[in-house]
């Protein structure tokens, strides 16, 4: 499916297409999502087919406005009303107790929902002419690389989804922070570009922190992006510190080894063994930014590796590293 040009009558063509139960891909703020009508249980199921995805894991409902959330919400407690003040429109997900008639099929058989407003004004326009509450997962095949572009749908789906809304590059570059207020106490479920240390001056009290989840158990996949293999290219891609990149290079080079890199620190660019070097920002929302186009760039090369250095770990890079420790494994012996 070629990507189409955001504009007015493309978004109307959207809108009527989101009503007949079909899918649409759509850019946000933080990346490009696949979305359906969240109100329609065949729909949404058709999501799950086209990202090759487990029907348990939950999806995420973007919604026009604050307005919206009683509608998918049984109650909004006083937390979630802060946090919608201070970031909606934003890359910022809150999950909530749903009403009854909100679809399973949306919540992944769970008595939660997943709610945000996008900071993107297609995704807005689209929400507004819509008039309801779409579901929208990343659009790429499940575990993969997000597509940050509208080229990276067409390129990850094809003809699985029915239009693709080209809005251009997104903003943010990784996947929104996920918060869950169904419980006695918040729960930060998914890093992102809104940081622990924003919220908790918003709620004045501490998030507490989900670990991983290594096996894809209903009852532990409360959200988005909590396997422990996540955002992975195709190419087998390790984590390394910079204190150990240059030995391990030198090992895969004696194996002869084709190798990518992506690197923010360390000068390897004039290193004619390796088949291709992406020096990175050095700043945590530049390098977010286009961390996923460069990983895409380099599992495009048919490469025998990427090898990616550790960025600082910091809280300002929480979600940098969240998603290159589920995109990456650690090399042998180092």
């Amino acid at each position: 499916m070629k990507p189409i040009f955001a504009n007015d009558a493309a978004i109307n063509q959207a809108v009527d297409l989101l009503r007949q139960g079909r899918l649409v891909a759509f850019p946000t703020e933080t990346v490009y999502g696949l979305g359906a009508d969240a109100s329609n249980p065949d729909a949404v199921l058709r999501i799950f087919l086209a990202k090759g995805r487990p029907v348990d894991h939950p999806l995420i409902v973007h919604i026009p406005n604050v307005a919206s959330l009683d509608a998918w919400a049984l109650s909004v407690p006083e937390s979630a009303q802060q946090l919608a003040a201070h970031f909606w429109p934003g890359p910022l997900a809150l999950i909530l107790k749903k009403r009854p008639k909100v679809p399973l099929e949306v919540t992944g058989g769970q008595d939660t929902v997943g709610l945000r407003i996008p900071d993107h004004p297609i995704a807005l326009r689209l929400l507004q002419a819509f008039g309801g509450g779409i579901a929208a997962p990343s659009a790429n095949r499940f575990c993969r690389i997000s597509p940050t572009h509208a080229r990276h749908v067409q390129e990850e789906l094809g003809d699985a989804v029915d239009m693709i809304l080209d809005g251009g590059a997104c903003q943010v570059g990784v996947e929104s922070t996920i918060v869950d207020l169904s419980g006695s106490q918040p729960k930060l479920l998914r890093p992102g570009h809104i940081t622990r240390d924003q919220i908790e001056a918003v709620l004045q009290t501490q998030l507490l922190l989900t670990p991983q989840v290594a096996q894809a158990d209903a009852m532990q996949i409360r959200a988005p992006g909590m396997m422990a293999i996540h955002y992975a290219p195709i190419t087998p891609a390790l984590l390394c510190s910079a204190t150990s990149l240059a030995a391990i290079i030198a090992d895969l080079i004696k194996q002869g080894k084709k190798i990518g890199l992506l690197t923010c620190h360390t000068d390897l660019s004039n290193d004619s063994h390796l088949g291709a070097v992406i020096r990175m920002p050095a700043q945590a929302d530049a390098y977010a930014r286009v961390l996923y186009s460069s990983l895409r760039e380099l599992d495009s090369l048919h490469l025998d590796l990427i090898l990616v250095e550790q960025p600082p770990q910091t809280e300002l890079w929480r979600a940098i590293n969240d998603r290159l420790t589920k995109a990456t494994g650690v090399y042998p012996n180092f």
